[in-house]
């Protein structure tokens, strides 16, 4: 690269920094007569409950840095410590700590005030002991990502012989029906993604950062799966929607873990066998393209831990570290997995039934409804 190309890359920069730093120091909004008030805005990521009392982990996302002076329990003011002391900055973090003795089962509500008389409140629905780090915690924790992702997924893919056998009319209802569950799964992924962003800090944009790391990690997966100008099929499509469905299952292990940690999993067992439900169907998702290949076992291995093995590690992170904005991302990226493979699967399905002249048959729309009924009426069973 010339000189002359670096310096009219930088130049517009540099004379952009200028500009800004000649705003900051001349204040020309004085001339206006106008002081607008510090915006302050503070949010809760995690919460804690141990024998010490109450942890909260707050972050500040106002435009001044910003004091905590007083903490209310359930309306009455109590004493805190704070790690790291002093005001928080915009984007900085801290622990606030309460030696309250919290009621099982109970609900509280902690009132932040500020050194401005700004109030912020946070509410403990269900107060349940927080998890702590151990052997055994961590198997159980492994162990229920186990059973709610990598069990169902390979069961659902023991269906794989009757697709065989139910000749090519079987395939294309078999690919609809994974159309289907796909589809599903894109908006219930959204939906969940959109909920966490509005429930990080604000300078973290969490809605616009589930959209942008969708289309991000839609465009990169179509640009390497059609790196070769030829659609993916067979066992490439299945570890495409393998991957999809990983992400996806990452999504829900955060919601699993995140709600046994936080004592909000009242149904329990229930909740566990929804899950599994639920997650069935995937398995029929990722068998569906592989109805006429011939594959290892090794393989099937393969697309078991890359669609189910998420759940436990989505399950860890939500149990041990959970913070809205991670989990926000982490499924605004499945969302752009799952419609690159609806895209393929869509694609795979048009070419399967193009020999009949046709854009839409009746078998394709039927194997799509079934999908989307049956995603739907499992979800009724994980809905806490």
């Amino acid at each position: 690269m010339s000189a002359r190309f670096w310096s009219s890359l930088l130049l517009p920069i540099v004379l952009l920094g200028g500009a800004i730093a000649a705003f900051l120091v001349t204040e020309p909004l004085s001339l206006l007569g106008v002081s607008p008030p510090p915006i302050e805005q503070l949010t809760v990521e995690r919460t804690v409950l141990d024998e010490e009392g109450i942890g909260l982990k707050v972050r500040a996302s106002g435009s001044e840095a910003m004091h905590i002076a007083q903490v209310q329990v359930d309306g009455a003011y109590w004493r805190f410590t704070q790690e790291p002391a002093g005001a928080l900055a915009r984007g900085e973090s801290a622990w606030i700590r309460l030696p309250y003795h919290w009621m099982e089962d109970e609900l509280h509500e902690v009132t932040f005030v500020t050194n401005t008389g700004a109030t912020f409140v946070h509410t403990i629905e269900v107060a349940e002991s927080t998890p702590e780090m151990s052997a055994e915690q961590f198997i159980g924790y492994g162990l229920l990502g186990l059973y709610v992702g990598v069990l169902p997924v390979a069961l659902g893919m023991l269906f794989r012989p009757a697709l065989q056998r139910a000749g090519a009319r079987g395939l294309e209802f078999a690919l609809a029906l994974t159309l289907g569950l796909l589809v599903f799964l894109l908006v219930d992924t959204v939906d969940e993604g959109l909920e966490l962003g509005e429930q990080a800090a604000s300078l973290f944009q969490g809605t616009a950062l589930v959209w942008l790391a969708s289309l991000i990690m839609f465009g990169a997966l179509m640009a390497i799966g059609r790196r070769h100008r030829e659609p993916p099929r067979g066992l490439a499509l299945a570890r495409y929607i393998a991957l999809g469905i990983g992400l996806h299952n990452l999504g829900e292990g955060l919601a699993i873990g995140g709600s046994f940690a936080a004592g909000a999993a009242a149904l329990g067992t229930f909740l566990v066998i929804g899950f599994t439900l639920h997650n069935l169907t995937e398995g029929i998702g990722i068998a569906a393209p592989l109805t006429r290949e011939r594959v290892r076992w090794s393989s099937w291995v393969g697309l078991v831990a890359l669609a189910g093995l998420p759940a436990v590690l989505g399950t860890w992170l939500g149990a041990y570290a959970y913070a809205p904005h991670w989990s926000a991302l982490l499924l605004g990226l499945g969302a752009g997995a799952i419609l690159q493979v609806i895209v393929e699967v869509g694609d795979y399905l048009r070419r399967t039934i193009a020999h009949e002249g046709v854009l839409v048959s009746l078998t394709s729309v039927a194997g799509f409804a079934l999908g989307i009924v049956i995603m739907y009426a499992t979800a009724y069973f994980v809905q806490v």
